[in-house]
């Protein structure tokens, strides 16, 4: 299964990227002691019966809500502190599967873009399905 839309099977790609939390994450004392800039970004694979060819009603309930997924997603990232970055996207990605059942799979991406300061960021990418 991949992370493209496909109209025939009725799947939709939702995005959220670069949600920026002050997290407190990493295995160093001072990233215990004091938050950090962390950027999340959310890849679902949604199923929406729909529409498999046109145009689908335009109603709220038939659409994964991204604004909810980017909320669930925060709330994870800053409920304390998390050693490791994959710990972190784990997290998200099952919370994510469970709060929708239309949610086919997720990726979640976790990244540091401060902590070397000679690189645009390091981080990790998870990918979690249903069933």
């Amino acid at each position: 299964m991949s992370f493209l839309p496909d109209a025939a099977r009725g799947l939709r790609r939702v995005f959220v990227r670069r949600l920026a939390v002050d997290a407190h994450l990493g295995i160093y004392p001072h990233e215990e002691a004091a938050p950090q800039r962390v950027l999340i970004d959310l890849e679902l694979l949604a199923r929406d019966e729909a529409v498999a060819a046109g145009i689908g009603p335009d109603r709220l309930d038939r659409v994964v809500d991204y604004e909810a997924a980017t909320n669930l997603a925060r709330r994870i990232a800053l409920q304390g502190h998390v050693l490791l970055a994959e710990t972190l996207a784990e997290r998200i990605a099952c919370a994510l599967l469970e709060s929708d059942a239309r949610l086919l799979a997720v990726q979640v991406t976790v990244e540091k873009p401060d902590i070397i300061a000679d690189v645009a960021g390091v981080g990790v990418t998870v990918e979690r399905r249903r069933g």
